[in-house]
């Protein structure tokens, strides 16, 4: 029987015991004056004011002796905590995501916009994976690693934070596609998972970048690395950035959506992955989700289970409640008759 959180008892049928707790009561209260025999006076007007110590401390005996019970009780009923142990055998499966951080990210078609959009559902991916590692690269004019294959599946979500993490502005601008997926594969070219996967996320057209991304493709086909590429943008016109102030502030304007769909179905078509063509955050979504069904991991889990006895702590409190009711009633609080 569990009491809380990872507390139980063995023996939950002693816990009618505590049915006599009231007997016991009643019992104190009618045979309270065998006790404290009462004396009688006249007048109380002189004893008005006098409270003693004695009479003070008398009404802790009782309460001493109902805690006892009720410890003892419990002890009897033996508590136990359930330490837990996972083995966890899995098939590994290292995932790098390649995120376009492109002025052009900045587009409202997703609101608020496409990396906030973008973030936010590829941290939702990483939640469900928690047995994988996985690493992260930012691209945009040029491409670097945001964060290297890991288990700590919290620092990356801090990276994707939608609120905060990675944000455009912070390279130069540009879509260097080629460049991203090469850096991608730098991460996952040494791994010795069974399973090699880029995802990699853009809006726009290569433009920049001394890679090829045909090239970075034929590359991670040779250390058996599959692409998967999402485009990402509404079908027509957008309302994004067109041009920067001074201040490194955009400019905001309607503007055609170009995204290279034929270069990205030639990457992933290389590689032996997928092209997705996302057109509104409910479309991306189903796309990650359909992504972590083709790549699912395959885990065994083995729970060993272990238990620590508590019940000595119990039987402790109930001897030192007896031991408190025997110094009141037999030494501080004494009668004699």
């Amino acid at each position: 029987m569990k009491i809380f959180g990872n507390l139980h008892v063995v023996n939950p049928e002693f816990f009618l015991l505590f049915l006599l707790i009231p007997l016991l009561i009643a019992w104190y209260y009618f045979k309270r004056n065998n006790y404290f025999p009462k004396i009688r006076l006249s007048s109380f007007n002189s004893l008005e004011d006098f409270a003693s110590i004695r009479g003070r401390l008398r009404i802790l005996i009782p309460i001493f002796r109902i805690l006892a019970c009720t410890a003892l009780i419990i002890a009897i009923a033996r508590p136990q905590e359930t330490l837990k142990e996972e083995e966890i055998k899995a098939d590994g499966i290292d995932i790098v995501l390649a995120m376009d951080l492109s002025s052009s990210m900045l587009a409202q078609d997703f609101k608020p916009d496409r990396l906030w959009v973008s973030k936010k559902v590829a941290g939702d991916f990483i939640r469900g994976r928690k047995y994988d590692r996985i690493g992260l690269t930012a691209f945009a004019g040029e491409a670097y690693t945001q964060c290297p294959l890991t288990t700590d599946h919290a620092v990356l979500l801090e990276y994707l934070n939608p609120q905060a993490g990675l944000q455009c502005g912070i390279m130069q601008d540009g879509t260097a596609i080629g460049m991203g997926l090469a850096t991608s594969v730098n991460r996952l070219k040494d791994s010795e998972a069974k399973s090699k996967v880029v995802i990699l996320l853009t809006d726009g057209v290569n433009n920049t970048g001394y890679v090829k991304p045909l090239t970075a493709a034929e590359i991670a086909q040779e250390f058996k690395i599959k692409v998967y590429t999402i485009g990402v943008g509404t079908t027509g016109d957008a309302y994004a950035p067109v041009s920067k102030k001074s201040n490194g502030d955009f400019f905001f304007g309607m503007s055609r959506v170009q995204i290279d769909e034929q270069l990205l179905r030639e990457i992933s078509g290389i590689t032996g992955g997928r092209y997705y063509r996302a057109t509104s955050a409910e479309s991306l979504e189903r796309i990650y989700a359909e992504i972590d069904k083709l790549e699912k991991t395959e885990i065994e889990v083995s729970i060993l289970k272990r238990y620590q006895e508590k019940f000595h702590l119990f039987a402790l409190a109930g001897i030192i409640f007896l031991l408190l009711e025997a110094l009141l009633k037999y030494l501080f609080l004494r009668a004699i008759p």
